[in-house]
């Protein structure tokens, strides 16, 4: 049995919480694409956690796996470890020997690339974390990158860093025109203290047993019969192939990439379920269309400032204000046909609680036509006017006493919002938060038990 949980719009749609929930069911949680670009923000008995690349299962005591498909920090992946394990956790992570490694250089390349970006007056900056997320999936597609089997065998990290440094070092100075010899930057760019520092690293990964064949563990796992759940990061709309190009990850957060970036045959996880999350309002981080953003006028900023402080719409990874838009169903239209829904979960109902009035984006108008869906480019998806449904508003609610009364205990008209939404993109809800805390969620179906 497989579960992949997908992001349905521009990441940050609570899909932590989720993972969190279902993944005390599961026997292994998988991240099977992207890096420390993906926060997951996860809220146990009032306690939170903020995790960036380790699984979200880790806190529920499941094995988690970064799957081939992503991109490893190593600094970051340690001290995320250790931060649990000094708060009384003992997170059981493995790390794909086919993972590409995130190095210092990757880092530094992708804030200069942003800057030069941000300096053109082009607008085409867009507005990564500046992690390294980018360059270093560049550089496993042009075939040097890092991987984190090359962690284990010294001999072989040090050719491939004397490959590849030279190379991005020339890129920073002879096309960007910096000079590392007076940079504080310059280290990322050693040699010998990346081969120093890597070795060092993979001997941790050796000596904690980290490091798995993850095709070969995965399917294991599967042939004996243990539920296996795929943690996608980011949302659908940032996925490199299917989202708004060029304002997009690097890989590919929708249910496709569970395949690719584990190992576990397609039939397998196509066989199982996935769940899209769905936040009932729309927001993201960085630059791209939002047809939807409240940005209007003063009255449109102050609404959208209120979502925002009462949803905690700030990135987990960067702390950066998140913009706000309403509900857009052409983006989840779109994102249940590619990922082949089985079934929404609709997080931050609670947000939209006590609004004086209340808008859902049913269809674009371009050009004197109505779309349904996303267009297939960023210009034409630019100049898209939302077409709108006013729907009833509800009072607030008492979170808790909902989540523990179930589905009925909801107010009437956020009820008709839910059965809205579900009609619209023709997929039934089995989760709806009401709060970020696990418990704050009202189940209508576990999908483990489908």
């Amino acid at each position: 049995m497989t579960l992949t949980i997908v992001g349905s719009q521009l990441g940050d749609e609570g899909k932590g919480a989720l993972v969190d929930r279902w993944g005390g069911d599961a026997d292994v949680v998988v991240r099977y694409q992207g890096g420390d670009n993906a926060g997951h923000t996860v809220v146990e008995g009032g306690t939170e956690y903020k995790l960036s690349l380790v699984p979200s299962g880790a806190v529920r005591g499941t094995v988690g796996i970064l799957g081939n498909g992503c991109v490893v920090n190593p600094r970051t992946l340690f001290t995320e470890i250790d931060d649990l394990r000094e708060r009384g956790l003992d997170p059981d992570v493995r790390v794909a020997r086919r993972a590409h490694v995130i190095m210092p250089y990757h880092r530094v390349l992708d804030g200069i690339e942003e800057e030069v970006k941000a300096d053109d007056d082009a607008g085409d900056e867009v507005g990564t974390t500046g992690r390294g997320i980018g360059p270093t999936y560049e550089d496993k597609a042009g075939r040097r990158g890092i991987r984190i089997a090359d962690l284990l065998a010294p001999d072989v990290l040090r050719e491939k860093l004397e490959y590849a440094v030279p190379q991005k070092r020339a890129l920073v100075e002879d096309v960007y025109g910096l000079d590392l010899a007076e940079d504080d930057r310059a280290e990322a760019f050693d040699v010998d203290a990346l081969h120093e520092e890597f070795t060092r690293i993979g001997e941790r990964l050796a000596n904690e047993e980290m490091t798995v064949n993850c095709s070969d563990y995965l399917n294991r796992r599967s042939d004996a019969g243990d539920r296996i759940l795929f943690e996608g990061a980011q949302g659908t709309h940032i996925d490199v192939d299917h989202g708004n190009y060029p304002f997009v990850t690097s890989s590919n957060p929708t249910a496709g990439g569970a395949a690719v970036g584990s190992g576990l045959g397609v039939t397998t996880v196509g066989g199982g379920e996935v769940v899209g999350i769905v936040k009932a309002y729309l927001s993201r981080v960085g630059s791209g269309p939002l047809p939807t953003e409240l940005d209007g006028d003063a009255e449109e900023e102050a609404l959208a400032d209120d979502i925002r402080e009462k949803g905690g719409e700030f990135g987990t990874v960067t702390g950066r204000p998140r913009r706000i838009g309403w509900l857009d169903l052409p983006m989840l239209r779109h994102a249940a046909r590619v990922s082949g829904f089985t079934g929404v979960a609709v997080n931050h109902v609670d947000v939209l609680a006590g609004l004086d009035e209340l808008k859902v984006c049913t269809a674009y108008e371009i050009d004197g036509d109505e779309l349904d869906t996303v267009p297939t480019t960023t210009e034409r998806w630019e100049r898209c006017e939302p077409v709108y449904e006013t729907l009833d508003t509800w009072e607030p609610f008492d979170s808790g006493a909902v989540a523990e009364a179930g589905y009925d205990a909801l107010p009437a008209a956020a009820r008709e919002y839910l059965a809205f939404v579900a009609d619209e993109i023709d997929t039934p809800v089995y989760a709806v938060g009401v709060g970020p805390d696990r418990e704050e969620t009202v189940e209508l179906t576990n999908p483990f038990d489908e």
